[in-house]
């Protein structure tokens, strides 16, 4: 039996996984953000622990013959967050989150410092990254920088509150910019630029190696046999990749959640953070991956729906069931600003060549197209930067859609498979690197691709519509940004 623990932003969800990969049960604990001033998002470490115990102790109750048979744990985890501890391990302040947005004057500070950094790190310096966070701090929390010993994400953290271990696996460490991630190591000059030293890191482990074990007052609590190992686990979206079986170089997947993500297994390093195409080590060794990210995808209909008081679903039934050609309005979906490529988090978005005669549907419509652009962006990022993507699985909310899904297909000229009904998320995959730490089992062994539901392969007879669509679509960014520059002088 195997635990897998995934620390999301707004929950904290929890699966019991047996020997046969079959999930046994679920349980998800809530979680709230802390907002203080504007920019701002943080979290008090102490819920993620208090909300970890509560689901597993749900689970030991209604499962407690399986649970004690449990024999490893493993994490996946909301990436970039700031956990400040003391010396003796106290935590210093509430944790800066991932989409923290307070530090964007120090990325570059920290490029300026450290001008090999793209290169080393394979990311631009984004304010969701945790160094530009740590050199806020040292500029506006004085004292609390001085106190600090020891930074750990926000998963390595509870690693730490449930084993005594300060350890982090390559994939979470890759979305620090202190990894050197070609070389799977702490690189020295990146902490330099920041303040800190290698002593101020954790251990670096492999996320299926073996990374510690559960105190024994938890291992009494939950009535285990003996005391679980912990995996050395995985980021959120590298556990998630996991969770599909994406291990192999080559392996793709989008992800139509509330962001976005493009992803692509690599078989080595591939940096220099072109068109904000972040490069991070994968959960599992020798393999990386390139991933390119839009902020606001299934977010994008979920707005729209609230701007027009309709559920989601009835907007989409007043679509064919299949594109017959596209919108003749354009949408820009960057209601939150946007990653991939334009790394902007000020840009906002909008609809274009819209008339009397709009309709409704068009303008829906418009809205799933527009977010198919940005995946589009996003796909021609990969390929800039040595990654081809010739099929992808999807995953996410919005791949219920077989429609969007269709004009997904259309837009990037790819095969898109729909997954049969199954676990695949964070908390899954983590599960999975809990078994490899436990057994030392081939990845490809135990990381199996789920069923394919369908293929929709893109309509060849589309295509120059599309990338007609597409060139428009190009057109809207710079125009946007330059509204906001205006405005902003006003």
């Amino acid at each position: 039996m195997y635990i897998g623990i995934d620390l999301g932003t707004s929950g904290v969800k929890v699966v019991l996984v047996d020997g046969a990969q079959h999930v046994l049960a679920s349980e998800t604990v809530a979680l709230k953000v802390s907002r203080p001033h504007e920019g701002w998002s943080e979290q008090n470490p102490d819920d993620w622990l208090a909300a970890t115990l509560a689901a597993i102790d749900a689970l030991a109750k209604a499962y407690p013959s399986e649970v004690s048979q449990v024999t490893g744990i493993g994490l996946s985890g909301q990436q970039h967050g700031a956990v400040l501890l003391d010396g003796g391990g106290k935590v210093l302040r509430p944790c800066i989150l991932w989409n923290d947005t307070r530090a964007e004057a120090e990325c570059a500070i920290f490029e300026h410092r450290f001008p090999e950094s793209r290169a080393v790190t394979g990311n631009i310096a984004m304010p969701g990254f945790t160094a530009p966070k740590l050199i806020w701090v040292a500029e506006h929390e004085k004292d609390i920088f001085a106190k600090t010993r020891l930074v750990l994400l926000p998963k390595a953290w509870l690693r730490f509150a449930m084993t005594g271990e300060a350890i982090e696996d390559m994939s979470d460490a890759s979305g620090t910019l202190w990894l050197d991630v070609g070389q799977r190591r702490w690189s020295e000059e990146a902490l330099s630029a920041t303040g800190l030293s290698l002593s101020h890191m954790p251990e670096l482990r492999e996320g299926s190696e073996a990374a510690g074990v559960l105190k024994p007052d938890l291992v009494q609590r939950w009535g285990m046999r003996k005391a679980p190992v912990f995996a050395g686990s995985a980021g959120d979206n590298a556990a998630g990749a996991v969770g599909l079986g994406a291990t192999k170089p080559g392996d793709a997947f989008l992800s139509l959640g509330t962001s976005g993500v493009v992803w692509v297994t690599t078989d080595s390093y591939r940096g220099g953070a072109r068109d904000a195409i972040h490069a991070f080590c994968h959960a599992v060794p020798g393999v990386w991956h390139q991933m390119g990210v839009t902020l606001s995808a299934a977010a994008s209909l979920a707005w729209w729906s609230r701007v027009t008081g309709m559920k989601e679903a009835e907007l989409l039934a007043e679509l064919p069931v299949s594109p017959e050609a596209p919108s003749p309005v354009l949408f820009a979906p960057y209601l939150s600003g946007e990653r991939t490529p334009h790394n902007d988090g000020a840009v906002r978005g909008g609809f274009a060549l819209l008339s009397q005669d709009t309709t409704r549907a068009q303008m829906t419509q418009a809205v799933l197209e527009g977010v198919a652009f940005s995946f589009r962006d996003a796909l021609e990022g990969l390929r800039a930067s040595g990654s081809e993507v010739k099929e992808a699985a999807v995953i996410g909310g919005g791949s219920r859609s077989a429609l969007w899904v269709a004009i997904l297909a259309s837009v990037l000229g790819i095969p898109l498979h729909r997954l049969a009904n199954g676990e695949t998320g964070g908390a899954f995959g983590a599960a999975r690197l809990a078994r490899l730490a436990v057994t030392g089992e081939d990845v490809e062994t135990v990381c199996l691709s789920p069923e394919r539901a369908e293929t929709i392969t893109p309509n060849e007879a589309l295509r120059h519509a599309y990338e007609a669509a597409y060139a428009g679509y190009r057109t809207l960014y710079p125009g946007l940004a330059a509204v906001k520059t205006v405005l902003a002088k006003k």
